[in-house]
């Protein structure tokens, strides 16, 4: 972030807002996140900052929204037009990896949202991605289970929930190892566990 970010058009502005955010996240616990540090590394004033977002929360909601979007939009590409489910749904897993990777604060911040005892909007939007994302899986376990990749009998919302776990557990792996691209490392041979005890039993 530098000073050109004071001429910025309100719609970069808060692009460049949730950037920084997120950038934040990847450094430092995100609970201790400031809008003067938000600010600070905008190169802005926290009173330049509160002209696009009422408080701390609205701004935690833009980050959601653009996490959101973003994250569907990848998977979206990810398994479009691929050969079979279960192509897709590695493909689709590896896409996920690839993201936190490139936004390593993302995770922490998702993680944060959902310890929180009190009901937000932020935390609203994390159930609602979360629910969005197994609604594409169970798509994805039906065409296999059709297709006879997946077995007929799999419990879809099990088999979603090993899957979200999976990454997440390859991210708590990352943090405690303090390096992220351990994730590209190990998403291979971990998925091919997942595939295994989510396959057709001949």
């Amino acid at each position: 972030m530098n000073l050109s970010s004071k001429y910025l058009p309100a719609e970069e502005r808060r692009a460049v807002t949730v950037e920084a955010v997120i950038e934040l996240a990847g450094e430092q616990n995100p609970s201790e996140i400031t809008t003067a540090s938000i600010a600070k590394r905008m190169g802005v004033t926290q009173g330049a900052l509160f002209r696009h977002f009422s408080n701390k929360d609205a701004i935690l909601q833009a980050v959601m929204e653009w996490v959101s979007e973003r994250l569907m939009s990848r998977i979206e590409k990810a398994v479009y037009e691929k050969p079979s489910p279960l192509a897709a749904l590695e493909s689709m897993f590896m896409a996920h990896v690839d993201f936190i990777i490139e936004h390593p604060g993302i995770p922490r911040m998702l993680f944060g949202e959902l310890q929180r005892s009190e009901e937000t909007v932020p935390k609203r939007m994390v159930h609602a991605l979360i629910r969005r994302y197994g609604e594409r899986l169970n798509r994805l376990f039906e065409q296999g289970k059709v297709s006879g990749e997946f077995d007929v009998r799999l419990d879809n919302e099990a088999a979603a929930t090993l899957f979200i776990g999976t990454i997440q557990g390859l991210v708590m792996q990352s943090l405690i190892a303090g390096d992220v691209s351990h994730m590209r490392r190990d998403a291979p041979k971990v998925f091919a566990i997942y595939q295994r005890g989510i396959g057709s039993v001949s």
